[in-house]
């Protein structure tokens, strides 16, 4: 007699386990799945057999090869296509010519089939059903039959007001070869839906035969983990490979070259695959430990089951989980009840994986993760939401619509009941997407929001310096990946989120402490559509109007895209001002230029501005806050030729007091200060430390490395807007080009450069710039800063990027070049001393 095995499945309910094999291959007590069928069929004396194969088939024959060495012999049969259940045993027909049995490759039964046999036999069947009863009928198929055993009904996975019986079909047929001729050629066919139905309905000699025993369908990762346990409880007999060792009151059993270190505390039934390292102090029970496994000491499993080649550092904790192969789980990681990490994945040391949670293959989870929810797409979580005062992700992939609205829920929950928050976006299609979902996140912790809708940044802060919320949210696009959204949180003042309160918003998310507003208290969405009208009339009132009228200035402003280009126009052009506006119109599918684009913009733009005669051009970010200074000439400003410009305007014009700039900007800001009776404030490279110190009545202007301003007078945040109008009024002040301004600005020669290095060398690097400015003049406000006179260099840790920043500034061009390099090849060095 032959036999049939289905084993042409995608498993999906299965995923993750099955995203690198198909299910019949997915290993149970160490072993595929269908080999313990083959070994099934094998001892009821069936040992032709056919395998039906479809979803990677070259796993399976690689594996089972012709079946000789299991004492078998096999024949595969690949359908070109899906062709349903009995539709792809018909592509197998011309090998079944006489009665043969069907079973699935993804089973776990010790069913006696030869019962089945004979009962089909002696009742001269043409198809018979092997039945069983299960507590659970409802994602079955139910078969009712009569007296003699004859089918009368089915029921096809029914709800349980439909449940008539406990009786399911196990997938388990014996068939005679006549059953082709009612099959249909090169079509979708089902067993249970079109065959079985119609073989009823012709009234054809069609059998139920309940069998008792053990039956499980592996369908899903929980079914899976069920069959591990009821396999350790002796629930149902399977071969295991590796053989017993004796060790009183526990079923121990070991494969070659197995080392089991001293002190290794082993309960229950344990296996361990060949070539596996269980260290002293190691604690294992009812597990299942693949090949090629280490278990540092101090590692706890209980009821885990491990694939091949995993290494579990020490004192990890897993209880219930399926680790699967290539993994490595981190010293002190913690993995709760229901847990899969697929093939490839690394998790840090301390992490937390909390219940039920899949994580995909190929993962990488950072040291200190919690996490919360399975990880499908994207390849890392990070174990802290915040970059800053952002949160950033790839766009439907790390930030879904799902994971914006449990971060909704966090922020809520960290706001009072009741109150309200300012939430705007740019005018990508994606922003609005995740806006909305976030803001249902919001409402449900009884917060009500206040939606500007489309609307830039600087807008959105100086709102928020007013009155009425409690903070604010914006949504926009990423300037260096247009796949990226940043969801930029701002406090009540405007200022940027310090730490403290996104380590607040990241404690509730990964605690899942929630508060849910009672039914009759949710919040509520209102608009505020005079903000704009608001935000001109503090533009006007922060700038000298008339002296900007009467220069009638000709300006060229590239708008990127952004909702500047809806308002900036009009308020120039209500100064007296020609405006000549590029990329003003928003394009809700396209969203603002990238990166890349920058330099060839910035050439358009110093072109137009030459030839229309321009007083100056204005590349302004899609953020609204970065600006590109292009003088009359054409010339392109850097950051700090910029920054050192309109320190150099401000102080023409007659503005006194301090100029903030960060750690990192030139000396010659204080050159230009300091001749003119005003000082500087060297802050950290942070945005909100800058805008901190903006905040003081003191300080005229803040000035960043990055061509962003702000001016106090207006608002004590970036803004690229009114940084634009500022400038157009200071060269009013002036009364000559802005080259001619830039010509009396001190002149010396400031390079940047940087050092790739990885997070966890950032700290070493510092301690050795450290130790190696001891003997030097340095300051800490922002890295270290070494001064040598009049010259100096800086060593900073970027605050996002694997990244040490050095900068150097020196009188001389060749005595800067020799600094920055000199301290560039001492960090290159101290990156090999640490990997030592």
């Amino acid at each position: 007699m032959k036999a049939v095995i289905m084993a042409g499945g995608f498993g999906t309910r299965m995923q993750p386990l099955t995203c690198n094999i198909p299910k019949p291959m997915v290993p149970l007590m160490n072993r595929p799945i269908m080999l313990h069928i083959v070994e099934l069929l094998k001892k009821h004396g069936i040992t032709d057999l056919v395998m039906l194969l479809y979803h990677q088939p070259s796993v399976i024959k690689n594996f089972f090869r012709d079946g000789a060495d299991l004492g078998v012999r096999i024949t595969y049969v690949t359908p070109l296509e899906d062709m349903g259940t009995a539709g792809a045993v018909k592509c197998a027909e011309k090998y079944l010519d006489e009665r043969f049995l069907i079973i699935s490759g993804d089973l776990l039964t010790d069913f006696n089939l030869q019962k089945v046999i004979d009962f089909h036999e002696s009742n001269k069947a043409l198809a018979t059903i092997t039945l069983t009863s299960v507590k659970d009928p409802l994602q079955f198929g139910v078969v009712i039959t009569d007296k003699e055993k004859r089918i009368t009904q089915f029921l096809e996975k029914p709800g349980w007001g439909e449940v008539i019986s406990d009786t399911i079909n196990t997938g388990i047929y014996v068939l005679e070869p006549e059953i082709f001729k009612f099959i249909p050629e090169g079509e979708n066919f089902d067993f249970s839906q079109d065959l079985f139905p119609l073989l009823l309905k012709k009234k054809s000699a069609l059998f139920g035969f309940p069998v008792k025993g053990y039956w499980r369908d592996i369908g899903n990762t929980d079914s899976y983990r069920e069959a591990h346990h009821d396999i350790l409880k002796g629930k149902v007999g399977v071969k295991v490979d590796e053989p017993r060792r004796e060790m009183a009151g526990v079923d121990l059993r070991v494969g070659v070259d197995v080392r089991l270190g001293e002190g290794t505390v082993v309960e229950g039934t344990v296996v361990v695959g060949d070539n596996s390292q269980i260290q002293g102090g190691a604690e294992i029970k009812d597990s299942v430990i693949g090949r090629n496994c280490i278990i540092e000491p101090g590692a706890k499993l209980t009821r885990a089951v491990v694939w091949d080649n995993v290494y579990i550092k020490k004192s990890a904790k897993i209880n219930d989980c399926v680790i699967c192969n290539n993994v490595s789980v981190g010293p002190a990681t913690v993995m709760e009840e229901g847990g899969v990490v697929a093939d490839d994945t690394a998790i840090g040391e301390e992490s937390y994986i909390k219940r039920d949670v899949k994580i995909w293959p190929r993962k990488l989870i950072e040291a200190g993760s919690t996490v919360t929810g399975n990880l499908i797409w994207g390849e890392r979580w990070k174990k802290s939401l915040f970059e800053g005062e952002m949160i950033k992700g790839l766009t439907n992939i790390e930030l879904t619509p799902e994971f914006v609205a449990k971060l909704g829920c966090a922020y809520g929950t960290s706001l009072p009941k009741g109150s309200h928050v300012l939430v705007g976006r740019d005018t990508t299609l994606s922003s609005r997407m995740l806006k909305r979902s976030f803001l249902g996140g919001i409402l449900s912790a009884g917060v009500n929001v206040r939606d500007i809708r489309m609307v830039s940044l600087p807008v959105l802060r100086y709102k928020l310096r007013t009155f009425g919320e409690v903070g604010g949210v914006h949504f926009r696009q990423s300037l260096e990946d247009p796949a990226t959204t940043e969801i930029v949180f701002l406090d009540a003042d405007g200022l940027d989120f310090s730490s403290a309160m996104g380590k607040n918003i990241e404690r509730i998310f990964y605690k899942e402490n929630f508060r849910r507003a009672h039914h009759m208290e949710p919040g509520g969405i209102t608009e505020l559509p005079q903000v704009m009208d608001f935000y001109r009339e503090g533009f006007f009132r922060g700038l000298d109007q008339q002296l900007i009228r009467g220069s009638k200035a000709k300006v060229v402003i590239d708008f990127n895209h952004s909702p500047a280009g809806q308002i900036l126009p009009q308020i120039l052009n209500d100064l007296g001002c020609e405006v000549i506006g590029l990329n003003t119109y928003l394009d809700e599918q396209r969203g603002s230029k990238t990166v890349d684009e920058k330099p060839n913009s910035l050439q358009q733009l110093a072109k137009i501005v030459m030839t229309l005669e321009a007083r100056a051009g204005f590349w302004l970010d899609p953020t609204v806050e970065e600006v590109v200074l292009v003088d009359e000439t054409g010339r392109i400003y850097q950051p700090e030729e910029y920054l050192a410009l309109m320190t150099t305007l401000m102080l023409k014009s007659g503005a006194r007091g301090a100029f903030a700039v960060p750690v990192s900007a030139p000396s010659v800001i204080e050159e230009i200060a300091q001749e003119n009776g005003s000082s500087v404030r060297r802050t950290k490279s942070m945005d909100r430390a800058m805008i901190e110190a903006a905040i003081s009545p003191e300080v005229v202007m803040a000035g960043s490395m990055t061509g962003r301003f702000a001016f106090p007078k207006f608002q004590a945040a970036f803004d690229g807007m009114f940084t634009i109008a500022k400038t157009i009024e200071l060269s009013s002040a002036t009364g000559v080009p802005l080259s001619r301004v830039l010509k009396e600005v001190p002149k010396s020669s400031f390079l940047q450069g940087k050092v790739p290095c990885v997070w966890e060398k950032k700290g070493g690097i510092m301690r050795k710039m450290s130790e190696d400015s001891l003997d030097k003049e340095a300051s800490f406000i922002d890295g270290i800063k070494v001064s040598f006179g009049n010259d100096w260099v800086l060593v900073l840790p970027d605050q996002y990027q694997p990244v040490i920043h050095v900068v150097a500034e020196a009188k001389d061009a060749r005595a800067a070049q020799r600094l920055l390099e000199e301290y560039m090849q001492k960090v290159e060095r101290w990156k090999k001393e640490l990997a030592q």
